[in-house]
This record gives C-alpha cells, sequence and structure tokens, in this order.
C-alpha cells in the first residue's frame, strides 16, 4: 500500500509522519515542488525584523530527515502537474508517474496578486516562502529603501508593516476592507489604527489598490490574501467549496474516495455557524494534515473545526481574538451582546501592564461566542482560555467564576478575563 502526499510544510508533512506512525509497513512518498519541507513559516516576518537571525533558525527537519528517521520519502522539486484518479497516479512534470492507494492533497495556498498591475516588479514582494524572505531581506540590504507600502491589512500585512517599521522605513498600509484582519470588528479597528499611528504606520482602509504604479513607495509587500490552490484537484475531480477551498468531510476526505486534503487548500467548518470556512493558518494546516494522515492509513479520526482563533503581534502589541465579533454574529443570527475592559494583568508592583478583554455572548442562551484580547504579556494564554469557552459552548454565568490560577509575578487575584465576563453578565441582565 502506498500513501502518496502531495505537498510539504505544515499540513503535508503532519499528514506523511501520522500515517507512519500508524501504520510502520505504508509506503509513503511526498512530494514537495519547492526546495524545502519542513520549515517555520510564520517565522518569516521576524525574519524580516531582525529577530530571526538567519533562516536556518527557521528550517525544522531536511529530506535527509524523513528519510533516515521516518522511512518516508520525500522528494523536493517534484512538481505534480496532474492527478489521474480512475488510475490511482499523479504526473509529474516531464512525464513521471507515481502509483497510490491513498492520496493527501495539500497544496496550500498563494498570495492573491492578480488583481494588481505590476506585481512582477523588482522592487515588489510576497512573504509566502523561504525565497520570497531571502530575497526581501536582500533588497532591504541592498537597495535601503526609505518608503515602503503594504496592500493588505490581514495578519502577514501587518506583522510586515511593524517588520519594515523596526528597519526603519516610513510605511503605509492599504486595504479595500472597512476594518483590519477580516474581522468585520470596528473597535478592533480602531484600536489596532491608534496603535499603528504611535509607532508612525499609516494606515489606508476602504483604498483598493489596483496597480502599484500609484504607490509612493520604492518597497512594495503585497499581502492582501490568500488563494488556495485548488486548481490540481479540481482538474481531477475534487469538489470545490463555495469558500473557494477543497471541500472536505470531517475525516478530511473530498469527494473522491481515497482521496484527501489538508491545510491552506482545504476548507474547513466553523463551530459556531456550522457552515463551511477558508482559514489559512498554521494551526489549522497541522490540525487537518493530521488527521488526513491518519485516515489515509486506516484510522477513523475526525477534525471537529475552528472557532477562528488567531494571535498576531503588530509593533510590539499582541492582538488576538476567536470567535465571532458582534457585527459577525448579529449576522449569522445572534444577538449578540459585548463588553470590553482594560485591567492590568499583574499588580503594579509586579509592573504589570494593562490588557484589553472583549467578550461576547448570545443574549438569549448567555454562550460565549468570541472575544478579543490585546495586551503586551499573557496575551495567548488568555485568548487560548477564551477559546475553549467558546469551542466548548460555556455560559458567561459559569466563566466568570472559572478557576484561575492567581500569584503576584503572574496574574491579579481577578484575571481581565474574568472581570470582563462580571461586566457582560450585568449586561446580559
Amino acid at each position: 500500500m502506498r500513501l502518496v502526499v502531495i505537498g510539504g510544510v505544515a499540513a503535508g508533512m503532519s499528514a506523511a509522519a501520522r500515517a507512519r506512525r500508524l501504520d510502520k509497513n505504508l509506503e509513503i512518498v511526498v512530494l514537495e515542488k519547492g526546495d524545502t519541507v519542513s520549515y517555520g513559516a510564520c517565522g518569516l516576518p521576524y525574519y524580516i525584523e531582525g529577530q530571526v537571525r538567519s533562516l536556518d533558525e527557521l528550517m525544522v527537519h531536511s529530506p535527509d530527515y524523513f528519510r533516515r528517521e521516518r522511512n518516508i520519502d520525500v522528494r523536493t522539486r517534484a512538481h505534480v502537474i496532474a492527478i489521474r484518479h480512475a488510475s490511482r497516479e499523479v504526473v509529474l512534470e516531464g512525464g513521471e508517474r507515481i502509483h497510490y492507494d491513498h492520496l493527501v492533497i495539500s497544496t496550500g495556498a498563494r498570495p492573491d496578486t492578480a488583481t494588481v498591475a505590476g506585481s512582477d516588479g523588482e522592487h515588489v514582494f510576497t512573504l509566502n516562502g523561504i525565497e520570497d524572505a531571502r530575497r526581501l531581506k536582500e533588497f532591504l540590504a541592498r537597495r535601503q529603501p526609505r518608503r515602503a507600502a503594504v496592500v493588505g491589512a490581514g495578519y502577514i500585512g501587518l506583522e510586515i508593516a511593524g517588520a519594515l517599521r523596526a528597519n526603519g522605513l516610513a510605511v503605509s498600509v492599504m486595504d479595500a476592507a472597512a476594518e483590519v484582519l477580516g474581522r468585520q470588528d470596528s473597535e478592533l479597528t480602531g484600536l489596532v489604527r491608534g496603535h499603528l499611528e504611535r509607532f508612525g504606520v499609516e494606515l489606508r482602509l476602504n483604498t483598493p489598490v489596483r496597480s502599484v504604479d500609484g504607490l509612493d513607495a520604492d518597497l512594495i509587500v503585497l499581502a492582501a490574501g490568500l488563494k488556495p490552490n485548488v486548481e490540481l484537484a479540481a482538474e481531477a475531480g475534487v469538489e470545490v467549496g463555495r469558500t473557494g477551498g477543497i471541500r472536505t468531510t470531517e475525516r478530511m476526505e473530498t469527494s473522491l474516495n481515497g482521496v484527501y486534503a489538508a491545510g491552506d487548500c482545504a476548507e474547513v467548518m466553523h463551530l459556531l455557524t456550522g457552515r463551511p470556512v477558508y482559514l489559512p493558518l498554521g494551526t489549522t494546516a497541522n490540525k487537518t494534515g493530521r488527521v488526513a494522515g491518519a485516515n489515509a492509513a486506516g484510522a477513523r479520526e475526525r477534525f471537529p473545526g475552528v472557532v477562528g482563533t488567531a494571535i498576531v503581534r503588530i509593533c510590539g502589541l499582541g492582538f488576538a481574538f476567536t470567535g465571532l465579533a458582534a457585527p459577525q454574529a448579529r449576522r449569522e443570527g445572534f444577538d449578540p451582546v459585548a463588553a470590553r475592559i482594560s485591567a492590568h494583568e499583574k499588580p503594579h508592583y509586579f509592573w504589570g501592564t494593562a490588557t484589553s478583554v472583549e467578550l461576547v455572548a448570545d443574549r438569549r442562551t448567555g454562550v460565549l461566542i468570541g472575544g478579543t484580547v490585546i495586551g503586551e504579556e499573557g496575551v495567548a494564554g488568555r485568548i487560548n482560555t477564551l477559546a475553549a469557552a467558546v469551542s466548548g459552548r460555556a455560559k458567561v454565568e459559569e466563566f466568570q467564576y472559572l478557576d484561575l490560577a492567581y500569584a503576584p509575578p503572574y496574574a491579579q487575584v481577578w484575571d481581565p478575563l474574568l472581570i470582563a465576563a462580571q461586566q457582560l453578565v450585568k449586561l446580559l441582565h
């Protein structure tokens, strides 16, 4: 029996590794069209900023490691150009055909640059891989640009804006939408805008960019979203969902029997709305890859879905959210009630800094359906706590008394999460 995985990195290598753990005798072949199969892609903006000193620090495992330690045949520069499911084979550029019994498609996504004229200019960049980062870093050192324009106010756009500002550039960020981070949350957008302005970064929303020629910048980064790489799968007869990602079951199986999809090319289920969403994140890629690999090896595992948890550091400050913002929740049929507070995450005598928390609940049920955490410390821990509560359908009445740890070096007696919950309970009654 042979499992073929198209694409490496987070989803593909997670699928291959999980399949190997479950079946020591399964033949596993990973076909990666690039040179690198396992690296920390989310660390690329920090390499540009200078916090990560070398791209080598982002490398996790080499193809030789997988061959030697995991008995997984990893082939780089192996570009799959066709899937022929009727004969259970993939076709490589150059004509080689490789048979499979089970297939995992993890072809990822690419920056959506098609609508921007001049995107192939020497001073225009994306940040979608090791070579993109290397080219941008070299350009910064060689050309020493003074003004940068970032198109897109999503995770990558705002992270790279902070990284370029740290390099001394004047930075403007433009987005066609009215809000940042795809969150449809005007309050969050206002807080992000105010923070960027403190660091001298200009934010221009409701500003579609159709050509790089109109941008007053000698360095441009295009980060206006990702487009899932589904063409290969679609040509093979795999069904693509309304989100644009490959449609999958909770077992990550596609519309073709024995063919699975994972990572940034696939859509997943949103636990609150009960509908498929396209949310390309590294965490989801690893999890869906693990489930796809397990089931391709004969297991019966399921990926339940997501609540949209994410965190991004913008000019040194952490912005995190989970679930639905109030406007999103209203459009989904909820009756949202929101409370926002600001409180110190540690006592003043331990130099605690202010943390902003917003919680959102459904008035009819009292169940938490979303929230935001902004701060310098403890942001990841708090948003993860909230994500667990949202995923578990926790009620605000119960959440306000959650048994959280307290000690002055680490936390307040009343954590900002609990203070926000107390305020939300008042609004619900």
